[in-house]
């Protein structure tokens, strides 16, 4: 079972009592649990719809004392509260109404639905973790009073926000994922970062999703670039593990007057569109700081248009609170003029899709498209990438005889697009999926574990 009920404490009162509504009192109820925390109780009927502690037992549950409706699961003969949703990432400052810098805002929002989803929510680094007391010092958020930091358990479950691959490399990280997932059997979702080269290759082997694939490869020598230089007249180069555009490279080739183009961002981030007699000399010129074997090379498409400008189509989707993918926001993102990518860094403009397509008709022909593209790839990713997935980005495209194709997909996506005054309420839909899809994860590690541990 799964409902929500208010929980309220008594001052002054020693033992561990709880009072419990008509409908919980039918459960042969003996302990009560928050987190990880479990604590025998005696458990007594009222008629009123809350659920009633002791102040003792409130502390040494370490239940924060914050107004909220928590969702009840009971398992046997506990009933947990909660649930208790740690939110894992990293880069803390010393400064506590800034705890994360500039991305302190983002995580004050994501933590501001606690209400509307009925969790507690909260912020934590490897270093707030006491391991020999069971403890983490986590950053709450409140939207009247703000940040405070306060000890609770190790909670029911893990949403991975850390900001970066170096991160989540780090030795300390992975032997602290490994103990909480293995000692504490504590559901750990969105893990890890997507690397664009094993996601293609993943959904090469899926006949269904390799529709959706422009060809892609690791960079391995110049006749590869020749041949798709030659099939698509455009190829892109771009870092494997880059983000937000940076590094991208677009190399054309004119068949009449048998030059090499390359449009890209210089260090400064200055638009360049050089020409060269050769693809060995584009590449001395060019790429003669860069790694070349940490590159892909991927076929251009020729994308639709608005006023001469490339339009592609980023869609976030997240799983809810029943465990199903569903569409969480989509908007177009028209490419700044001689750009050879989208990205709002580099001049591009977020549009919704009424803004993109004059027609209601048109609109929602590509939105369907898109919404299918994205659902069924996320389902497809679901069974080929190891661990709990919650949430992807995807960059899609659709190019001038109305196909749809898969540039990239984003296990940790920006959020970007939510600028756009037209897209709050999306905005606010990602937020509370998040946390939705951790309440449905601790459920399932609480009254059926053994579909997540496998």
């Amino acid at each position: 079972m799964k409902k929500r009920y208010r929980i309220e404490v008594i001052k002054n009162h020693h033992d561990y009592k709880i009072l419990l509504p008509s409908d919980l009192a039918l459960y042969p109820i003996e302990k009560i649990a928050f987190g990880n925390k479990v604590i025998e109780a005696e458990c007594l009927p009222h008629n009123k719809n809350k659920i009633v502690i002791t102040e003792k037992l409130q502390k040494d549950l370490f239940l924060p004392s914050l107004e909220n409706y928590l969702h009840v699961f009971i398992d046997q003969d506990t009933l947990f509260i909660g649930p208790l949703i740690g939110i894992l990432t990293s880069g803390f400052t010393s400064y506590p109404f800034r705890p994360l810098g500039k991305r302190t805002s983002f995580f004050a929002k994501l933590l501001s639905v606690k209400k509307v989803v009925g969790a507690l929510p909260f912020l934590f680094g490897e270093e707030h973790i006491d391991w020999k007391r069971g403890l983490i010092n986590g950053y709450f958020y409140d939207e009247e009073t703000g940040w405070k930091k306060l000890e609770v358990p190790f909670p029911n479950v893990v949403y991975d926000r850390l900001p970066n691959r170096r991160t989540e490399k780090r030795q300390s990280t992975q032997e602290l994922k490994t103990r909480l997932q293995t000692d504490y059997l504590i559901p750990w979702y969105n893990p890890g970062f997507f690397s664009k080269m094993d996601i293609f290759e993943r959904l090469q082997q899926v006949d269904g999703a390799s529709q959706f694939l422009p060809e892609t490869y690791p960079f391995t020598s110049y006749s590869i670039i020749e041949r798709m230089l030659s099939d698509y007249g455009h190829i892109y180069m771009k870092p494997e593990n880059g983000s937000l555009g940076l590094g991208v490279h677009q190399i054309l080739y004119d068949r009449n007057e048998g030059y090499y183009y390359c449009r890209y961002r210089d260090h400064e981030g200055n638009k360049k569109l050089t020409k060269f007699p050769s693809l060995e000399t584009l590449f001395k010129k060019v790429f003669y700081k860069r790694k070349l074997s940490n590159m892909i090379v991927q076929q251009g498409i020729h994308l639709m248009r608005v006023e001469g400008r490339i339009v592609d189509f980023r869609v976030h989707t997240n799983k809810d609170e029943t465990g199903n993918w569903q569409i969480a926001a989509i908007a177009g993102k028209i490419g700044g003029a001689g750009c050879a990518t989208t990205h709002i860094s580099y001049g591009g403009e977020v549009k919704t899709l009424e803004e993109i397509f004059s027609s209601n008709e048109e609109h929602e022909l590509y939105r369907e498209k898109l919404s299918e593209a994205a659902l069924y790839l996320s389902e497809i990713l679901e069974t080929q990438v190891e661990g709990i997935i919650g949430e992807i980005g995807f960059d899609l495209g659709i190019d001038k005889n109305g196909k749809v194709w898969l540039f990239e997909a984003n296990s940790k996506p920006g959020r970007s697009i939510f600028k756009h005054p037209q897209l709050k309420e999306f905005e606010l839909l990602s937020r509370k999926l998040s946390i939705e899809f951790g309440i449905y994860l601790a459920e399932k590690a609480i009254t059926k574990p053994e579909e997540l541990f496998q």
